[in-house]
């Protein structure tokens, strides 16, 4: 049974999307692990640690669809230990020669870690790309409406003439910075973890910077330098951008949840035919889409501020710390992911009522305003676009 609701087959869309959901998933998760393992026995193999013939049995692409995912869970739950339930199934199933060498060396966190680092990368990919999305659909709802006049607010009253144009430009503004933000941060999120018990490598002796040289890149991950076990900022940092990705979308969601109530209809969100609003109110059009960013955003905050806290942890290793990154990363890159999804869906199909826009003008501000003269909203949009545009052209389509 499912307990938790973005796991429920009436629900699940609303907090996160199936692409994201199959990268936490359990049997992918396990894949993940034996990668990893089978990554750390080439790597021991390389400088002679370990025979050949083990490491081509770890890494035999076969292992992971052998083993048997209950055995794994009872094991577990008998002997108290993360992985203890894994590596006796993983000896059942690999060659009585290659037993004793799967998994040397290494402790919970070198496989947990170094997973969670291969995740990061798979997540971000999805992010990347629909936060360029997103940032593409601003850019041309900004430049199509450069000069569509509207009333701009402060503290929530009329205030004087602007552009849509600009408000979505400083919408566009925004993203782009996020969008630099995860270029900047990629080569310190994207890193292996080995270091054993306390994180010293002293298991392989001399050769232990070399082995983690290897399996780094043998995982396409940059080598860390020096072990990260108790060191948490790395997380904590991959989902503040993200936060702050979510917190975006609920501030242009509230925005366009404004200003499609019906005494300003300004803008209205899409709404397919078979969309009901409600079943005892028939006049009603809700903003469910916009309404559910600020949902979503609330939710990331909530999961960020427990995985900022694990950046306070204790000694060389702190189960207490590492251990609620297991919960609270997937969630924040679920809800994020499902965040974009619904965005790039409000932009793509935005309704925009260029004549109540307008008249709205009209009515706060009165026919003394000067309504041709928004002042330099136009050529700040045009400034905007042009940047974003270009930055498009530049960047790589794979993050």
């Amino acid at each position: 049974m499912n307990a938790r609701i973005s796991d429920s087959a009436m629900y699940s869309h609303l907090w996160g999307t199936s692409e994201i959901r199959d990268i936490f998933g359990e049997r992918e998760r396990i894949n993940g692990w034996v990668n990893v393992l089978g990554a750390l026995a080439r790597a021991q193999a390389k400088v002679g640690l370990i025979p050949e013939h083990a490491a081509a049995a770890v890494s035999d692409e076969t292992l992971a669809g052998r083993l048997d995912v209950d055995r794994i869970a009872e094991g577990t739950r008998e002997t108290g230990h993360s992985t203890l339930g894994l590596i006796h199934e993983l000896r059942r199933c690999l060659p009585e020669s290659a037993r004793e060498f799967v998994y040397m060396g290494a402790t919970v966190q070198d496989v947990t870690d170094t997973w969670t680092s291969m995740t990061i990368k798979k997540v971000g990919e999805i992010i990347w790309r629909d936060i360029h999305r997103f940032e593409s659909l601003l850019l041309e709802l900004a430049h199509t409406n450069r000069n569509t006049l509207l009333c701009r607010r402060t503290l929530g009253q009329p205030g004087t003439p602007t552009t849509f144009g600009g408000k979505v430009a400083s919408w566009a503004d925004e993203v782009r910075r996020h969008v630099e933000r995860l270029v900047q941060g990629k080569s310190r999120w994207l890193v292996g973890q080995l270091g054993g018990g306390i994180g010293t490598l002293v298991a392989y002796g001399s050769h232990g910077m070399q082995v983690r040289e290897h399996f780094c890149a043998e995982l396409g991950l940059e080598d860390p330098i020096i072990s990260w076990l108790s060191a948490r900022d790395r997380m904590a940092e991959f989902t503040s951008v993200l936060d702050n990705i979510s917190g975006t979308l609920a501030r242009i969601g509230n925005e366009i949840y404004a200003l499609q109530r019906p005494e300003i209809a300004e803008l209205s969100e899409p709404q397919g035919d078979s969309v009901t609003s409600s079943i005892t109110m028939h006049h009603k059009r809700n903003p469910e889409l916009s309404e559910h960013l600020d949902t979503l955003a609330r939710l990331v905050r909530s999961h960020t501020t427990i995985l900022s806290e694990s950046i306070v942890s204790q000694h060389e290793r702190d189960g207490r710390t590492w251990k609620t990154e297991w919960v609270a990363l997937p969630e924040v890159c679920l809800l994020t992911g499902a965040a974009l999804s619904f965005a790039i869906s409000l932009i793509e199909n935005l309704e925009v009522h260029h004549e109540q826009m307008a008249d709205n003008m009209r009515k706060y501000l009165g026919e003394t305003q000067n309504p041709s003269d928004p002042g330099s909203a136009p050529t700040m949009v045009d400034l905007v676009v042009k940047r974003g545009r270009t930055a498009h052209q530049s960047e790589s389509q794979a993050w």
